[in-house]
């Protein structure tokens, strides 16, 4: 690993805390009533993912403030990056809806449940960062998130192990197959930018609550029971999965 560049320097940083994410994820995939349980992690993900595109849009907004007058050469380069992710994430938060939905799903019960804190906890720091200190801390969770893409044949495993229809692992399959190539997008960019080290530091620090955060996400996916989301079809609450 190239620890001489602001990609490597992140990535070995990284390194150190990846068995936490990878033990909870696979303990998840291991854990009994795997149908309640791709539900439940469906509902998380689309809780996640629906703030993505309002959290980089604000966050381009804020890089071209500070870019104003040539005050920071990061902003430029920044928002740029932000708006063409926006291109590429936009709709992504649908996707799920949809696999919901296949799987005969409520998801006006799903849109409508209050996200639990550990999600608040995962997307609401990236607010606070970006508007106190430098949006530039998006990027950490952009490396985080993009690196931890599901397994190339997770969504066939699960389609066996939990009898859904095929439709409802679109998401995982389309993600298997689109965040390689844009967490190599995230460090061509890093290696782009006049970092300092206090930038480093930012990112680094983003990076780190972002791991922690999606393993105790996933660790709660696992260990708890799924709480109950009405089905389409009865309208009454059946163990279906939910935010648990």
């Amino acid at each position: 690993m190239n620890t001489g560049s602001a990609s490597g320097r992140l990535r070995a940083k990284l390194s150190l805390v990846e068995a936490g994410p990878h033990g909870a994820t696979a303990a998840l995939w291991r854990a009994g009533r795997p149908r309640d349980r791709y539900l439940a992690y469906l509902v998380t993900m689309h809780q996640v993912i629906r703030a993505s595109v309002p959290l980089m849009e604000r966050a381009a907004e804020l890089a071209d403030q500070a870019a104003s007058g040539g005050a920071d050469p990061l902003g430029s380069p920044l928002a740029r990056y932000l708006r063409a992710h926006v291109l590429e994430e936009t709709g992504h938060d649908a996707w799920l809806l949809e696999d919901l939905t296949a799987a005969g799903v409520d998801t006006q019960a799903v849109t409508g449940a209050v996200p639990p804190p550990d999600v608040a906890a995962l997307t609401g720091a990236q607010y606070y960062w970006a508007e106190h200190h430098h949006p530039l801390a998006l990027v950490g969770y952009i490396a985080v998130l993009e690196g931890h893409a599901p397994a190339a044949g997770l969504g066939a495993v699960l389609a066996r192990r939990t009898g859904l229809p095929e439709a409802a692992f679109r998401t995982v399959r389309a993600h298997a197959q689109l965040d390689a190539g844009h967490v190599d997008d995230v460090y061509t960019l890093l290696d782009s930018l006049p970092l300092t080290g206090r930038d480093e530091a930012l990112l680094a620090v983003s990076a780190l609550h972002t791991v922690d955060a999606l393993t105790r996400i996933f660790v709660r996916l696992g260990r708890r029971a799924p709480a109950a989301v009405p089905l389409r079809e009865t309208g009454r609450p059946t163990p279906t999965g939910g935010p648990g």
